[in-house]
């Protein structure tokens, strides 16, 4: 689905959204499109939906939704190029975070455009076959939204009216109001969106019942999660999980039948709004998908390597944990598809005996001994110190899933890559955690080992089974992690499960510092700012 945005749309969006951190957008409408012409022609309501989905791409694919939904957990540290360190490693985190900032505008922009549609949809004209499945796709996106605000930032501003005209004061409101409203709002989804889609990227029946499932786990509904996990597992949507698991990354198979939903990137990188001044208003480099530069690590600084495009622009930002590494076994094919170890000789300028192809830079989690080899070698000892900090910040073992060898030159920074939201390997990832809070190991054994048996290396199925008494909430956890590193959902499991402090103090020296009240992220401090009810609208206890 491309989500084009006709001009006008979203400066209509900003000059109606409940927070602006700005106090005041100019009023430029250089289109001449108009809410009434929005709201009541088909032509227009399509326009005001598809600018409800693009939203979702100021989070997925971008280095602030990484750092949010990434970092500081038990998987990443800081590499050398880390833009948002607070974020990653819980240092003097406060209200005045870009990432926060942005995120907060775009969400509750997204929400405002949401409600605008649900509470309208009645003016637009659309053909009866039409209307519940527009507001179904809208009311998925307003649960999709109002869920990473709640569990970002907790009991915060809500609404389900639009809001026209300037509004200067804002709400708590308990996270049981926001959990309540999101199950109510799937629900109508599930009931009325389509089995499959022709237009790649809207929502569907199954995408909504999946989502419904993961908040379903969120809230502890254990037994209501499993059901609506089964129910795509067991629905002939058909969806499955891809023989070899490094094929989910390749850019020639993004449309796969394992992605159930998709955030996604068009190939004419125009259209992916870098920066515009109209349908981009608040000037943030939106763009296309970042992703394959955050985790890369610095190889063209090494004899035999120059920056090409196969091995990518390496931003250095992310770096994985020690303990993230020692979570793969040698069994687990997880491991080479999900990491890059090896980097090949590409420079004219090069060591003498060492040719074009020859392996010049080797990172593994293991020790090693270089002796005698003319390519550099940083093995664990190298990386890490024997505490599980980090010795170098520039050179590891880097995450490739997102690399993207089809951009055009060498330096481009934008990729079409498509964000894989919810796989189908999360449904059985579900019901496992869900059949284990229900005290049914065996049955949550049988979800897991169907995750485990498509990871195993050839011949190595059997050894990567689990028994119904290895399975714990910590075993699941690990396995989610293995499943989808760097997927953009780890702070959310983490504290989902209730296992957020005690994970990131045990495994990650990185951000060790991390408190309770980090438990939710500091509202920005331009919106405590900008309110005139501050005894009621507070900033989150822990954060100035």
């Amino acid at each position: 689905m491309r989500h084009y945005i006709y001009k006008g749309l979203i400066v209509l969006a900003g000059l109606t959204m409940t927070f602006s951190c700005k106090k005041s957008l100019e009023e430029n409408n250089p289109s001449g499109i108009t809410a009434e012409s929005v709201f009541t022609t088909p032509a227009g309501f399509e326009t005001l939906v598809n600018a409800a989905y693009s939203y979702q791409r100021w989070w997925y694919g971008k280095e602030e939704g990484y750092n949010l939904a990434e970092m500081g957990t038990d998987l990443w540290m800081s590499g050398a190029g880390d833009v948002h360190t607070d974020l990653t490693q819980y240092v003097n985190l406060q209200g005045t975070n870009s990432a926060i900032t942005t995120e907060w505008q775009q969400l509750y922009a997204a929400i405002n455009l949401c409600n605008a549609g649900i509470n309208r949809i009645s003016e637009a004209g659309l053909a009866t076959t039409v209307r519940p499945v527009r507001e179904a796709e809208l009311k998925f996106l307003r649960a999709f939204y109002y869920w990473h605000v709640v569990e970002t930032w907790g009991g915060v501003h809500f609404t389900l009216d639009e809001t026209q005209g300037v509004v200067t004061t804002a709400n708590k409101t308990p996270v049981e109001t926001f959990n309540k409203q999101i199950i109510d709002d799937l629900m109508f989804s599930v009931a009325n969106l389509p089995a499959t889609t022709n237009d790649y990227g809207r929502v569907t029946k199954p995408a909504a019942q999946a989502f419904l499932a993961r908040m379903f786990l969120t809230q502890k509904k254990y037994a209501e999660a499993r059901d609506m996990a089964l129910a795509v597992i067991n629905g002939g949507y058909g969806f499955t999980l891809l023989p070899n698991y490094a094929d989910l990354w390749k850019m020639a198979n993004l449309k796969n039948k394992e992605v159930i939903y998709a955030v996604n990137y068009s190939v004419n990188l125009s259209v992916n709004d870098l920066l515009d001044p109209i349908l981009n208003p608040l000037g943030h480099s939106r763009g296309s998908n970042s992703s394959h530069m955050l985790f890369a690590m610095k190889y063209d600084d090494q004899p035999g390597m120059v920056r090409d495009i196969n091995n990518g622009r390496p931003f250095n930002r992310y770096m994985p944990t020690r303990y993230l590494l020692d979570l793969y076994s040698d069994q687990d094919a997880r491991y080479e598809g999900s990491f890059k170890t090896v980097w090949y000789a590409n420079s004219t300028s090069r060591p003498a005996g060492m040719s074009i192809g020859d392996t010049a830079i080797f990172a593994t989690k293991r020790v090693v001994t270089p002796s005698g080899k003319l390519y550099k070698t940083y093995d664990r000892n190298a990386v890490y110190n024997p505490n599980g900090t980090v010795k170098d910040q520039l050179h590891y073992v880097s995450l490739n899933k997102f690399d993207d060898p089809t951009r055009s030159s060498v330096n481009e920074a934008q990729s079409a890559r498509d964000v894989f939201v919810i796989r189908f390997a999360e449904v059985y990832l579900i019901a496992a955690e869900a059949e284990f809070n229900l005290g049914n190991t065996t049955q949550a054994a049988t979800h897991l080992n169907v995750i485990r048996s498509r990871a195993a290396k050839p011949g190595t199925v059997a050894a990567m089974q689990v028994t119904p008494a290895q399975v714990t909430l910590d075993f699941i956890l690990d396995e989610r992690a293995r499943e989808f590193a760097g997927e953009q959902i780890r702070w959310f499991d983490l504290k989902r499960s209730g296992k957020l402090l005690d994970r990131v103090k045990a495994n990650n020296p990185n951000a060790a510092t991390i408190q309770e009240f980090h438990l939710v992220r500091p509202i920005p401090r331009t919106q405590v700012d900008a309110v005139t009810n501050k005894d009621e609208f507070t900033q989150n206890p822990g954060y100035q």
